[in-house]
């Protein structure tokens, strides 16, 4: 008889594969990049103007004087998930800029014990096998101006590549739209993730289902079928800038992430769920950087039925010196919310250096 962990993964290959409009579908997607905005939680999509505006919000790119480069690691679940990014981006001409960047979010050497034990009823531990449950997003990026002053627009092309070692895997395509306005020290931004519905089409591997899909008298599976869609969703944004005796800078922006399904988020409806976040940064000479926010407002359901309003405060510092910047952030401070913490390192080069 296989083991029962056979069983589980089977299920969670089940539940990812089922054809349906999921809330939480690629949701790797949605955790964010630079460790400068996670910092923030999040709240960058008005004033997004480097590299890694190819994932927060495409328009920003416009803002690039010279080309980028960004690499960014974290560690999730007690570091069994590793989250990996890197992004490059130029600018064309002075109206616009491209960009491409890859996130791969993993679990590697996961054990597989479908082999174990033999049809004899011997347990044979050179049968076990390593795999990996690997996510990969690839994105393509453009940006450009609009004959209007302090307009900009851009729009992301990304390729979704799910990996379930040799059980199952899958291919995915959207679109992302964004925009920008700038106006007497005011900035505005709109992201909208997935504006035509991210659409996966997965592959599983017929003979590693029937292996497995026996496992234990009574409980098969049935063959998931292979279609999964992501819903839009939309961040909009408005921040300012202060500037003190001409060394220090404050920049706070607040943000609304919208979801087009019910949640547990402190505003929700049958229609759309919405999820405010709030960040700042404090600069001095453009050379060290403080930061911090509050995000992921949700309503918690306890167990005597009364919800309880829990919150996600990250807090991060940044250093910037002649085109390079690093940045760290520690997200969920003191376990506020029902998000793990974790460290997140980054670093930015801007290719001015070499000039």
């Amino acid at each position: 008889m296989k083991t029962r962990l056979a069983i589980i993964l089977l299920c969670i290959v089940t539940s990812a594969l089922a054809q349906t409009t999921r809330k939480y579908s690629n949701e790797f997607m949605n955790i964010g990049v630079d460790a400068a905005a996670l910092g923030m939680s999040n709240s960058v999509v008005a004033t997004t103007g480097d590299v890694n505006s190819g994932y927060w919000n495409p328009a920003g790119l416009i803002q690039l004087e010279d080309s980028q480069i960004a690499l960014m690691h974290s560690s999730y679940f007690a570091n069994i998930a590793n989250y990996n990014y890197i992004a490059y981006a130029k600018p064309l001409d002075d109206r616009s800029a491209v960009g491409i960047s890859v996130i791969r979010f993993g679990v590697d050497d996961i054990l597989d014990t479908t082999q174990l034990i033999d049809a004899q009823g011997n347990v044979n531990y050179d049968n076990i096998n390593l795999f990996s449950a690997a996510d990969y997003g690839i994105t393509f990026s453009y940006a450009r101006k609009l004959p209007v002053e302090g307009l900009n627009y851009g729009v992301n092309a990304k390729v979704i590549r799910r990996i379930i070692g040799d059980f199952a895997s899958s291919w995915g395509f959207g679109l992302d739209l964004g925009i920008q306005f700038e106006r007497n020290d005011w900035q505005f931004g709109i992201m909208v993730r997935d504006i035509t519905t991210t659409f996966n089409a997965w592959a599983i591997d017929e003979d590693k289902l029937t292996d497995i899909q026996n496992a234990i008298p009574g409980q098969n599976q049935e063959a998931p079928e292979g279609t999964e869609l992501t819903l839009p969703k939309m961040q909009i944004g408005v921040s300012k800038q202060f500037e003190f005796n001409y060394d220090y800078t404050l920049r706070a922006e607040i943000d609304l992430n919208v979801r087009f399904a019910e949640t547990n988020d402190i505003i929700s409806t049958s229609f759309a769920s919405i999820n405010p976040a709030l960040g700042f940064e404090f600069g001095y000479t453009d050379l060290v950087f403080l930061r911090g926010g509050l995000g992921n407002f949700q309503n918690e359901l306890q167990i005597d039925n009364t919800e309880n309003l829990s919150f996600q405060p990250n807090f991060g510092v940044g250093f910037k010196y002649r085109g390079i910047q690093v940045d760290y952030a520690f997200t969920d401070i003191g376990d506020q919310s029902a998000a793990l913490y974790s460290n997140v390192f980054s670093l930015k080069l801007d290719f001015s250096i070499f000039r």
